[in-house]
């Protein structure tokens, strides 16, 4: 199991699964090659989501020894942790209803004091 987050499917992944594992990836320093071999995506595929994850600041480009150098950013970073809060959260819940515990979401728990 990653460190981020379990795979929400076997067959298919979602794109917020996809940037998280290049952002994990990339966390110190890769180069692209690695990260499409790494996250298993096709050339073009790895193109849009680069294009995407550094127009939006969550990678950089390092030039290191006339390489291109892929460094998760520390908005990248927050993004990452953001998810598998998330994916933590939901998994959790997923678990309570496979044991037929239904759980209220917090604010139904508060109780209402009146004045």
């Amino acid at each position: 199991m990653n460190p981020w987050g379990s795979n929400p499917s076997a067959k298919r992944r979602d794109k917020l699964f996809i940037i998280a594992e290049i952002l994990e990836i990339s966390r110190e320093g890769t180069l692209k090659t690695q990260v499409m071999y790494r996250a298993n995506l096709s050339f073009t595929q790895l193109n849009d989501y680069l294009d995407f994850v550094l127009k939006n600041g969550l990678l950089a480009i390092h030039n290191i020894n006339n390489k291109d150098v892929y460094v998760a950013t520390e908005k990248g970073m927050d993004f990452l942790q953001r998810y598998r809060e998330i994916t933590e959260l939901l998994n959790s819940e997923e678990r309570n209803v496979k044991n037929h515990v239904k759980i209220p979401p917090a604010h139904l728990l508060k109780r209402n004091s009146i004045s």
